[in-house]
């Protein structure tokens, strides 16, 4: 048993023993009983404490004078009296004694050790006020304390358990912010020598550390979280063997009932791996034995575990325990969907926090871009594109490949996402070139592959194409100069499939404005069937240039209805119409007539909606006649104008070869408004 300490240096000691056997006190002290009042025992007990403090291991005549009241002290007088000061400074001269008298303490009844300890531990619960004047008397209570490892000759108790639980759960609640490293070092000391000396840790003990890990103890105290966490990692050679029983019952054996903390396992085993992984090693085996559950939802709780074990920054885990990993892996084929689409969802941080494992990921996020859940087709393609937001050489060609893939999926929620993520992807390493000319071209294809996309018969993919093209490849809210040069890059570098698709967008866009326009005429006619009719045929013909036409046919009837209403309306939606809006005229006429249909009540309103839809379609939001202006300037810079611009440049407009690159030359009628 380790007992012993550093000598103090000795102090002359004249205290007397009576010849009649009468306990012996430090000169100047006198009796010490319970005749006295307590402010006069607290004063004789701190010339107690002075003189035991002051006390070395090698004063044996001190020792044998004093023994006396050392079991005086001990007594149920003491132990027991009401007064903090009192059993503070009893405490004191306690721990001195077994400091003094090591490695044999003076008091050999087990029962009586028992009591001293378990009152020594009560009074470690004064170390929580750290502005008490009695503080530094605590804190050198817990320093001779540690220092002595005076908690080792419990070990000879037969209920030791008992104490050390107690003396843990004591030293983990009184710890906090206003302590300083000193007070969580001793802690540390004392918790760390009962553990590594002792036969084992008991589950009770390991509990009373363990628990300090659980979100929300952690939550409720980091500082007690903090000294967990120290106290394992010093420990980590001893108690592995501990918690690798603990995890081995609950988890193997299925007997929930060894701890009270058996519902937290998972929690656990997280917090333990970022503590130290070696805490795990004989825990992660049996963790590939669940895994492979029959229970789809234990399953799914081992899947969300292992993917925060895997995919975290620092982890290793996946070199480490290349069998484990390869039997996470398999779960993105689980026949249980929440399986696999937690398994999905984990991809994308390893993507970003391990990018030397995406050769493992490819083959299994291609089987299940085609797997038969859309929610689960849908996030691959988040996964994907969340990865290559961050930084594209995360992704490989073929990760990008099952997104472009994707753009044809029979759901639409899928295509949509695939479309979007692609078109970000193109704004971002194409048009701001964040990460220089290797990037761009790696996704130049972007831009044809989602012009491609028109040719498509849904009408929600022409519109999401629409707003891509006005959004990502073409920002419509650039300065004009910008704008054009974007426009014209583009359009140069397009391959002609492309080119055909957005010059049929700008014809289709520019047939919705010839029917808005001839809607318009219509209003201005005098009232007769012949005009009803025509209304509503021509209203027929616009819903069909919507989303979900069933729907639209009723609120563009709707919108029909408060045009005829209001004649500022209809001449702010003559102006978006109009030849000679300008693309800023544009935009605030779209705000204007928003704002007039908005209602303040309704913030979900699907009939504003739908308005908006059909007012993006037809504002001339890149095309207007200082574009063309800028366009024509930068093609003199070619050499390839031919004239001033005049509006016959709206009429012709064809793609040339120009030393092997498409370069665009004239305007075709498709930028008519």
């Amino acid at each position: 048993m380790d007992f012993t300490a550093q000598p103090k240096p000795a102090t002359a000691l004249c205290g007397v023993v009576s010849a009649d056997g009468k306990i012996a006190y430090p000169p100047g002290v006198k009796e010490i009983t319970d005749k006295i009042t307590t402010d006069e025992m607290i004063k004789r007990l701190k010339m107690v404490v002075k003189t035991f403090m002051d006390m070395d291991q090698d004063s044996e005549d001190e020792k044998q004078q004093y023994l006396p009241l050392a079991l005086h002290l001990a007594s149920e007088f003491f132990l027991r009296n009401p007064n903090k000061d009192v059993r503070l400074l009893v405490a004191c001269c306690l721990a001195d004694i077994f400091r003094i008298y090591a490695p044999e303490a003076p008091y050999t009844s087990h029962d009586k050790l028992k009591d001293i300890f378990l009152f020594i531990t009560r009074q470690l619960k004064g170390l929580e006020d750290t502005k008490s004047p009695q503080f530094n008397r605590y804190f050198y209570l817990l320093e001779n304390l540690a220092w002595v490892k005076s908690y080792n000759i419990c070990f000879e108790l037969e209920d030791c358990n008992e104490i050390f639980i107690q003396l843990f759960r004591t030293l983990f609640s009184v710890i906090n912010n206003s302590h300083n490293k000193k007070v969580q070092m001793h802690m540390l000391d004392l918790m760390s020598s009962i553990i590594m000396e002792g036969d084992g840790v008991t589950q009770e003990l390991l509990d009373s550390i363990l628990i300090n890990l659980i979100p929300a103890h952690k939550n409720l105290n980091k500082q007690s979280f903090d000294l967990a966490k120290v106290l394992l990692k010093r420990t980590v050679q001893t108690i592995e063997a501990c918690i690798a029983n603990f995890f081995n019952q609950v988890l193997v054996l299925g007997r929930s009932s060894v701890s009270d903390l058996s519902e937290h396992v998972f929690d656990l085993i997280q917090e333990l791996f970022a503590i130290d992984p070696h805490l795990l090693l004989s825990v992660m085996p049996q963790l590939e034995f669940k895994l492979k559950s029959n229970d789809g939802e234990e399953r799914l709780a081992v899947v969300r575990l292992l993917a925060k074990l895997f995919g975290s920054k620092d982890s290793d885990l996946a070199t480490q325990n290349r069998p484990l990993w390869q039997c996470f892996l398999g779960r993105f084929n689980d026949i249980h969907v929440p399986v696999r689409l937690e398994s999905v969802k984990f991809a994308s941080h390893c993507l970003m926090n391990h990018p030397d494992l995406a050769k493992d990921l490819t083959e299994y996020l291609k089987v299940r871009s085609h797997d038969p859940e859309e929610a689960i087709r849908h996030d691959v393609i988040v996964t994907i594109i969340t990865a290559a937001k961050r930084d594209l050489a995360l992704v490989n060609d073929q990760l990008l490949g099952f997104v472009r893939e994707r753009t044809l999926d029979k759901r639409w929620r899928v295509r949509k996402e695939a479309m979007m993520g692609l078109a970000q992807l193109y704004k971002k390493y194409c048009l701001h070139g964040e990460a220089g000319k290797e990037a761009a071209e790696k996704v130049s294809w972007i831009k044809d592959k989602l012009l491609h996309i028109y040719y498509q018969n849904s009408i929600d993919d022409k519109l999401l194409v629409e707003k891509i093209f006005a959004q990502y490849l073409v920002p419509h809210n650039l300065e004009t100069e910008e704008r054009m040069k974007c426009l014209y890059y583009l359009y140069a570098s397009l391959d002609p499939n492309a080119v055909k698709a957005l010059n049929e967008m700008w014809k289709c866009q520019n047939m919705l404005r010839s029917h808005v326009r001839e809607l318009l005429d219509l209003h201005k006619q005098p009232t007769s069937e012949a005009n009803c009719s025509a209304m509503f045929g021509k209203l027929m013909t616009i819903a069909k240039n919507l989303p979900d036409p069933g729907k639209a046919q009723d609120f563009v009837k709707k919108f029909n209805q408060v045009l005829g209403d209001d004649e500022k309306l209809r001449s702010q939606l003559e102006l978006l119409i109009s030849p000679t809006c300008s693309c800023k005229q544009a935009d605030v006429c779209v705000r204007e007539i928003a704002r007039k249909l908005a209602n303040p009540k309704q913030p979900t309103n699907p009939f504003l909606e739908m308005v908006k839809f059909l007012l993006e379609r037809i504002a001339p939001v890149h095309i207007d006649s200082e574009a063309i202006r800028e366009d024509c300037s930068s093609l003199e810079v070619t050499g390839l104008a031919q004239q001033e611009p005049t509006s016959s440049h709206l009429e012709t407009l064809k793609s040339e070869k120009i030393k092997g690159v498409n370069t665009l030359s004239h305007f075709k009628p498709c930028f008519r408004r």
